[in-house]
Protein backbone atom coordinates (compact mmCIF):
# COMPACT_ATOMS: atom_id res chain seq x y z
CA UNK A 1 0.00 0.00 0.00
CA UNK A 2 1.39 3.34 -1.02
CA UNK A 3 2.19 5.67 1.87
CA UNK A 4 3.24 9.23 1.21
CA UNK A 5 4.70 11.69 3.70
CA UNK A 6 3.34 15.21 4.02
CA UNK A 7 6.16 16.41 1.76
CA UNK A 8 5.21 13.83 -0.83
CA UNK A 9 1.64 14.90 -0.65
CA UNK A 10 2.61 18.50 -1.34
CA UNK A 11 4.49 17.23 -4.41
CA UNK A 12 1.27 15.51 -5.51
CA UNK A 13 -0.54 18.82 -4.98
CA UNK A 14 1.95 20.54 -7.24
CA UNK A 15 1.48 17.89 -9.91
CA UNK A 16 -2.28 18.39 -9.79
CA UNK A 17 -1.86 22.16 -10.22
CA UNK A 18 0.41 21.53 -13.17
CA UNK A 19 -2.18 19.20 -14.67
CA UNK A 20 -4.85 21.83 -14.25
CA UNK A 21 -2.78 24.38 -16.12
CA UNK A 22 -2.36 22.11 -19.13
CA UNK A 23 -6.07 22.31 -19.87
CA UNK A 24 -7.06 18.97 -18.34
CA UNK A 25 -8.88 20.40 -15.36
CA UNK A 26 -12.57 20.26 -14.61
CA UNK A 27 -14.25 23.57 -15.26
CA UNK A 28 -15.12 25.42 -12.07
CA UNK A 29 -16.94 28.68 -12.83
CA UNK A 30 -14.36 31.34 -13.70
CA UNK A 31 -16.59 33.98 -12.13
CA UNK A 32 -15.88 32.41 -8.76
CA UNK A 33 -14.43 35.53 -7.18
CA UNK A 34 -17.67 37.45 -7.54
CA UNK A 35 -19.70 34.40 -6.61
CA UNK A 36 -17.69 33.81 -3.41
CA UNK A 37 -18.77 37.16 -2.02
CA UNK A 38 -22.37 36.88 -3.11
CA UNK A 39 -25.29 36.10 -0.80
CA UNK A 40 -25.82 32.92 -2.80
CA UNK A 41 -22.28 31.58 -2.40
CA UNK A 42 -21.79 27.82 -2.29
CA UNK A 43 -18.77 25.67 -1.51
CA UNK A 44 -17.29 25.79 2.00
CA UNK A 45 -17.28 28.32 4.83
CA UNK A 46 -14.83 28.28 7.73
CA UNK A 47 -15.31 29.58 11.27
CA UNK A 48 -12.56 30.00 13.85
CA UNK A 49 -14.92 30.89 16.70
CA UNK A 50 -17.38 27.98 16.82
CA UNK A 51 -19.74 29.50 14.30
CA UNK A 52 -20.00 33.08 15.57
CA UNK A 53 -18.72 34.29 12.21
CA UNK A 54 -17.85 32.70 8.87
CA UNK A 55 -15.45 33.31 6.00
CA UNK A 56 -15.60 31.84 2.52
CA UNK A 57 -13.03 29.03 2.28
CA UNK A 58 -13.31 27.98 -1.35
CA UNK A 59 -10.19 29.24 -3.14
CA UNK A 60 -8.50 27.25 -5.90
CA UNK A 61 -4.93 28.49 -6.56
CA UNK A 62 -3.93 29.15 -10.16
CA UNK A 63 -0.56 30.04 -11.67
CA UNK A 64 -2.10 32.84 -13.74
CA UNK A 65 -3.58 34.57 -10.71
CA UNK A 66 -7.06 34.48 -12.25
CA UNK A 67 -9.64 33.80 -9.52
CA UNK A 68 -11.02 30.29 -9.29
CA UNK A 69 -13.11 28.75 -6.57
CA UNK A 70 -15.48 25.97 -5.55
CA UNK A 71 -17.93 28.61 -4.31
CA UNK A 72 -20.32 27.88 -7.18
CA UNK A 73 -20.64 24.23 -6.12
CA UNK A 74 -23.18 22.45 -3.94
CA UNK A 75 -22.08 20.16 -1.11
CA UNK A 76 -23.30 16.60 -0.77
CA UNK A 77 -20.83 15.86 2.03
CA UNK A 78 -17.65 16.98 3.78
CA UNK A 79 -15.09 14.53 5.12
CA UNK A 80 -12.01 14.96 7.30
CA UNK A 81 -8.89 12.83 7.04
CA UNK A 82 -8.78 10.97 10.40
CA UNK A 83 -5.00 11.18 10.40
CA UNK A 84 -4.64 14.84 9.39
CA UNK A 85 -7.05 17.44 10.74
CA UNK A 86 -6.08 19.92 8.01
CA UNK A 87 -6.98 17.58 5.15
CA UNK A 88 -10.60 17.89 4.00
CA UNK A 89 -12.68 16.49 1.16
CA UNK A 90 -15.64 18.21 -0.48
CA UNK A 91 -18.10 15.94 -2.29
CA UNK A 92 -20.01 18.09 -4.78
CA UNK A 93 -23.44 17.38 -6.20
CA UNK A 94 -22.37 17.64 -9.84
CA UNK A 95 -18.72 18.67 -10.19
CA UNK A 96 -16.64 15.89 -8.72
CA UNK A 97 -14.42 15.83 -5.65
CA UNK A 98 -12.35 18.70 -4.23
CA UNK A 99 -9.70 18.33 -1.54
CA UNK A 100 -7.63 20.62 0.66
CA UNK A 101 -4.47 19.88 2.63
CA UNK A 102 -4.31 23.23 4.46
CA UNK A 103 -7.53 23.55 6.40
CA UNK A 104 -9.67 24.74 3.46
CA UNK A 105 -7.40 27.68 2.65
CA UNK A 106 -6.86 26.24 -0.82
CA UNK A 107 -8.59 23.50 -2.79
CA UNK A 108 -7.77 21.28 -5.72
CA UNK A 109 -10.05 19.18 -7.92
CA UNK A 110 -9.52 15.42 -8.29
CA UNK A 111 -9.48 15.81 -12.06
CA UNK A 112 -9.02 12.14 -12.94
CA UNK A 113 -12.21 11.25 -11.07
CA UNK A 114 -14.29 13.36 -13.43
CA UNK A 115 -17.17 15.78 -13.12
CA UNK A 116 -19.49 13.48 -11.19
CA UNK A 117 -21.97 13.76 -8.37
CA UNK A 118 -20.11 12.42 -5.33
CA UNK A 119 -22.46 11.14 -2.64
CA UNK A 120 -20.01 10.41 0.16
CA UNK A 121 -16.25 10.15 0.83
CA UNK A 122 -14.17 8.13 3.30
CA UNK A 123 -10.42 8.17 4.03
CA UNK A 124 -8.40 5.22 5.29
CA UNK A 125 -7.33 5.54 8.92
CA UNK A 126 -3.90 4.02 8.25
CA UNK A 127 -3.08 5.40 4.82
CA UNK A 128 -4.07 8.99 4.11
CA UNK A 129 -3.52 8.46 0.40
CA UNK A 130 -6.25 5.82 0.17
CA UNK A 131 -9.59 7.52 -0.44
CA UNK A 132 -12.99 6.09 -1.39
CA UNK A 133 -15.66 8.12 -3.19
CA UNK A 134 -19.17 6.93 -4.02
CA UNK A 135 -20.94 8.16 -7.13
CA UNK A 136 -24.39 6.82 -8.11
CA UNK A 137 -24.08 3.00 -8.13
CA UNK A 138 -20.26 2.93 -8.19
CA UNK A 139 -17.52 3.09 -5.59
CA UNK A 140 -14.19 4.57 -6.68
CA UNK A 141 -10.84 4.26 -4.91
CA UNK A 142 -7.58 6.18 -5.09
CA UNK A 143 -4.40 4.83 -3.50
CA UNK A 144 -2.12 7.68 -4.58
CA UNK A 145 -3.60 10.81 -3.01
CA UNK A 146 -6.23 11.60 -5.68
CA UNK A 147 -3.96 11.31 -8.71
CA UNK A 148 -5.69 8.25 -10.17
CA UNK A 149 -8.96 6.48 -9.43
CA UNK A 150 -10.27 2.96 -10.06
CA UNK A 151 -13.70 1.42 -9.71
CA UNK A 152 -13.88 -1.15 -6.90
CA UNK A 153 -17.64 -1.74 -6.70
CA UNK A 154 -20.45 -1.54 -9.23
CA UNK A 155 -24.12 -2.36 -8.64
CA UNK A 156 -25.80 -3.97 -11.62
CA UNK A 157 -28.95 -1.88 -11.05
CA UNK A 158 -28.30 1.62 -12.43
CA UNK A 159 -31.08 3.02 -10.24
CA UNK A 160 -29.31 1.99 -7.02
CA UNK A 161 -27.31 4.68 -5.24
CA UNK A 162 -24.55 4.22 -2.66
CA UNK A 163 -25.83 6.35 0.20
CA UNK A 164 -23.37 5.66 3.02
CA UNK A 165 -19.73 4.70 3.34
CA UNK A 166 -17.33 4.11 6.22
CA UNK A 167 -13.94 2.58 6.95
CA UNK A 168 -13.24 0.47 10.02
CA UNK A 169 -10.79 2.22 12.35
CA UNK A 170 -9.79 -1.04 14.07
CA UNK A 171 -9.77 -3.78 11.42
CA UNK A 172 -7.41 -2.94 8.59
CA UNK A 173 -8.93 -3.22 5.13
CA UNK A 174 -12.56 -3.36 6.27
CA UNK A 175 -14.91 -1.03 4.36
CA UNK A 176 -18.72 -0.80 4.64
CA UNK A 177 -21.26 0.73 2.30
CA UNK A 178 -25.04 1.14 2.34
CA UNK A 179 -27.32 1.44 -0.66
CA UNK A 180 -30.68 2.88 -1.61
CA UNK A 181 -31.92 -0.70 -2.10
CA UNK A 182 -31.32 -1.33 1.59
CA UNK A 183 -28.20 -3.48 1.43
CA UNK A 184 -25.20 -3.21 3.75
CA UNK A 185 -22.05 -4.57 2.12
CA UNK A 186 -18.64 -5.22 3.63
CA UNK A 187 -15.19 -5.63 2.17
CA UNK A 188 -12.34 -7.17 4.14
CA UNK A 189 -9.65 -6.46 1.56
CA UNK A 190 -9.83 -2.70 1.07
CA UNK A 191 -12.61 -2.82 -1.51
CA UNK A 192 -11.30 -5.53 -3.81
CA UNK A 193 -14.13 -7.94 -3.01
CA UNK A 194 -17.49 -7.59 -1.22
CA UNK A 195 -20.17 -9.53 0.61
CA UNK A 196 -23.68 -8.50 1.66
CA UNK A 197 -23.97 -8.60 5.44
CA UNK A 198 -27.62 -7.54 5.65
CA UNK A 199 -30.60 -6.63 3.51
CA UNK A 200 -32.99 -4.18 5.14
CA UNK A 201 -35.27 -3.93 2.08
CA UNK A 202 -35.48 -0.21 2.80
CA UNK A 203 -33.13 2.56 1.63
CA UNK A 204 -30.16 3.16 3.93
CA UNK A 205 -29.97 6.79 5.04
CA UNK A 206 -26.71 6.50 6.96
CA UNK A 207 -24.38 4.02 8.64
CA UNK A 208 -22.20 5.15 11.54
CA UNK A 209 -19.58 3.34 13.60
CA UNK A 210 -18.74 3.73 17.27
CA UNK A 211 -15.28 5.43 17.33
CA UNK A 212 -14.26 3.39 20.39
CA UNK A 213 -15.58 -0.01 19.30
CA UNK A 214 -15.89 -0.71 15.60
CA UNK A 215 -18.13 -3.73 16.25
CA UNK A 216 -20.93 -1.34 17.21
CA UNK A 217 -22.67 0.31 14.25
CA UNK A 218 -26.03 1.91 13.56
CA UNK A 219 -27.97 1.87 10.31
CA UNK A 220 -30.75 4.41 9.84
CA UNK A 221 -33.23 3.39 7.16
CA UNK A 222 -35.77 5.50 5.32
CA UNK A 223 -39.00 3.90 6.58
CA UNK A 224 -38.17 1.02 8.90
CA UNK A 225 -36.25 2.99 11.49
CA UNK A 226 -33.00 2.47 13.34
CA UNK A 227 -30.97 -0.73 13.56
CA UNK A 228 -27.85 -1.68 15.53
CA UNK A 229 -25.16 -4.30 15.35
CA UNK A 230 -22.70 -5.10 18.15
CA UNK A 231 -20.79 -7.79 16.26
CA UNK A 232 -19.47 -5.96 13.21
CA UNK A 233 -22.53 -6.54 11.06
CA UNK A 234 -23.01 -10.27 11.60
CA UNK A 235 -26.42 -9.61 13.15
CA UNK A 236 -28.67 -6.56 13.41
CA UNK A 237 -31.48 -5.63 15.79
CA UNK A 238 -34.27 -3.11 15.39
CA UNK A 239 -33.98 -0.61 18.26
CA UNK A 240 -37.00 1.54 17.42
CA UNK A 241 -38.71 0.43 20.65
CA UNK A 242 -36.19 2.44 22.63
CA UNK A 243 -37.63 5.53 20.90
CA UNK A 244 -41.31 4.58 20.96
CA UNK A 245 -42.15 6.75 23.96
CA UNK A 246 -41.30 9.88 21.98
CA UNK A 247 -43.70 9.01 19.13
CA UNK A 248 -41.31 10.29 16.48
CA UNK A 249 -41.88 7.72 13.77
CA UNK A 250 -38.96 6.67 11.62
CA UNK A 251 -37.93 9.91 9.90
CA UNK A 252 -34.25 10.27 10.81
CA UNK A 253 -32.10 13.19 9.65
CA UNK A 254 -28.64 12.47 11.04
CA UNK A 255 -26.72 10.41 13.58
CA UNK A 256 -23.32 11.09 15.20
CA UNK A 257 -21.22 9.45 17.91
CA UNK A 258 -18.51 11.08 20.03
CA UNK A 259 -15.03 9.60 20.43
CA UNK A 260 -14.92 10.05 24.20
CA UNK A 261 -14.03 7.20 26.57
CA UNK A 262 -17.77 6.79 27.10
CA UNK A 263 -19.17 7.62 23.63
CA UNK A 264 -22.38 9.62 23.41
CA UNK A 265 -24.77 9.16 20.49
CA UNK A 266 -26.94 11.97 19.13
CA UNK A 267 -29.87 11.34 16.82
CA UNK A 268 -31.67 14.03 14.82
CA UNK A 269 -35.15 13.30 13.53
CA UNK A 270 -38.00 15.26 11.99
CA UNK A 271 -39.40 15.50 15.51
CA UNK A 272 -36.42 16.63 17.54
CA UNK A 273 -32.99 15.77 18.87
CA UNK A 274 -32.20 12.79 21.10
CA UNK A 275 -29.22 11.58 23.13
CA UNK A 276 -28.09 8.12 24.24
CA UNK A 277 -25.21 7.25 26.59
CA UNK A 278 -25.64 3.48 26.21
CA UNK A 279 -25.43 2.87 22.46
CA UNK A 280 -29.13 3.29 21.83
CA UNK A 281 -30.60 1.17 24.63
CA UNK A 282 -32.32 4.30 25.96
CA UNK A 283 -32.69 7.90 24.81
CA UNK A 284 -33.42 11.29 26.31
CA UNK A 285 -34.90 14.17 24.36
CA UNK A 286 -33.06 17.47 24.07
CA UNK A 287 -35.15 20.63 24.06
CA UNK A 288 -34.76 22.82 20.98
CA UNK A 289 -35.53 26.52 20.58
CA UNK A 290 -38.14 25.96 17.91
CA UNK A 291 -41.05 23.49 18.06
CA UNK A 292 -39.72 19.99 17.45
CA UNK A 293 -42.10 19.23 14.60
CA UNK A 294 -41.13 22.51 12.89
CA UNK A 295 -37.38 21.94 13.03
CA UNK A 296 -35.98 20.10 10.02
CA UNK A 297 -32.34 19.33 10.79
CA UNK A 298 -30.27 18.94 7.63
CA UNK A 299 -27.02 18.04 9.35
CA UNK A 300 -25.86 17.37 12.91
CA UNK A 301 -22.31 17.52 14.33
CA UNK A 302 -20.53 17.43 17.67
CA UNK A 303 -17.07 18.11 18.99
CA UNK A 304 -15.73 14.54 18.76
CA UNK A 305 -13.88 14.91 22.07
CA UNK A 306 -16.55 16.85 23.95
CA UNK A 307 -20.12 15.77 23.29
CA UNK A 308 -21.43 18.81 25.19
CA UNK A 309 -20.69 20.89 22.08
CA UNK A 310 -23.52 20.25 19.62
CA UNK A 311 -24.11 21.89 16.26
CA UNK A 312 -26.82 21.57 13.65
CA UNK A 313 -27.96 23.44 10.57
CA UNK A 314 -31.30 23.95 8.89
CA UNK A 315 -32.11 25.60 5.58
CA UNK A 316 -31.47 29.05 7.05
CA UNK A 317 -29.87 28.83 10.50
CA UNK A 318 -26.81 27.51 12.35
CA UNK A 319 -27.45 26.32 15.92
CA UNK A 320 -24.88 25.80 18.69
CA UNK A 321 -24.97 24.48 22.24
CA UNK A 322 -21.92 24.19 24.49
CA UNK A 323 -23.76 22.62 27.43
CA UNK A 324 -25.28 19.48 25.96
CA UNK A 325 -28.39 21.16 24.59
CA UNK A 326 -29.53 23.03 27.71
CA UNK A 327 -28.99 26.39 26.00
CA UNK A 328 -28.72 27.25 22.31
CA UNK A 329 -27.39 30.16 20.29
CA UNK A 330 -28.38 30.84 16.69
CA UNK A 331 -26.77 32.49 13.70
CA UNK A 332 -28.13 33.14 10.25
CA UNK A 333 -26.25 31.07 7.70
CA UNK A 334 -23.62 33.05 5.73
CA UNK A 335 -25.44 32.29 2.46
CA UNK A 336 -28.94 31.78 1.15
CA UNK A 337 -28.07 28.14 0.51
CA UNK A 338 -28.97 25.50 3.08
CA UNK A 339 -26.52 24.13 5.62
CA UNK A 340 -25.73 20.61 4.43
CA UNK A 341 -22.41 19.44 5.92
CA UNK A 342 -20.59 20.30 9.16
CA UNK A 343 -17.12 19.24 10.29
CA UNK A 344 -15.65 20.13 13.70
CA UNK A 345 -11.84 20.07 13.78
CA UNK A 346 -10.96 17.48 16.48
CA UNK A 347 -7.62 19.15 17.23
CA UNK A 348 -8.89 22.74 17.12
CA UNK A 349 -12.60 22.49 18.03
CA UNK A 350 -13.09 26.24 17.64
CA UNK A 351 -12.59 25.63 13.90
CA UNK A 352 -15.73 24.49 12.08
CA UNK A 353 -16.31 23.87 8.38
CA UNK A 354 -19.72 24.31 6.77
CA UNK A 355 -20.70 22.93 3.38
CA UNK A 356 -23.85 24.38 1.79
CA UNK A 357 -26.29 23.35 -0.88
CA UNK A 358 -28.90 25.06 -3.03
CA UNK A 359 -32.21 23.30 -2.50
CA UNK A 360 -35.78 23.73 -3.70
CA UNK A 361 -37.70 25.30 -0.87
CA UNK A 362 -41.34 24.58 -0.22
CA UNK A 363 -43.60 27.54 -0.89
Amino acid sequence: MLKLTLISRQIVLGLVVATMLTGCSISVNSGASKQAGSPDAGGVFRSTNRGDSWLVASNIPTATGRPSSISTLNSNALALDPGDHRALYFASSDSGLAYSYDGAQNWQIATSLGKLSINVVAIDYRDKCTIFAATANRLMRSTDCNRTWNQVYYDNDPKVVITSLLIDHHNAGFVYLGTSRGDVLRSGDNGNSWQTVNRFDDPIRKIVMNPRDSRIMFAATQKNGLFRTIDGGASWENINKSLDEFKIGNQFSDLVISSEDQPVTYLATNYGLFKSVNSGDAWTQISLLTPDDKTIVNVLAINPKNSQEIYYATDTTFYRSIDGGVNWSTKKLPTSRAGWSIIVDPEQPEVIYLGVKKIKRKE
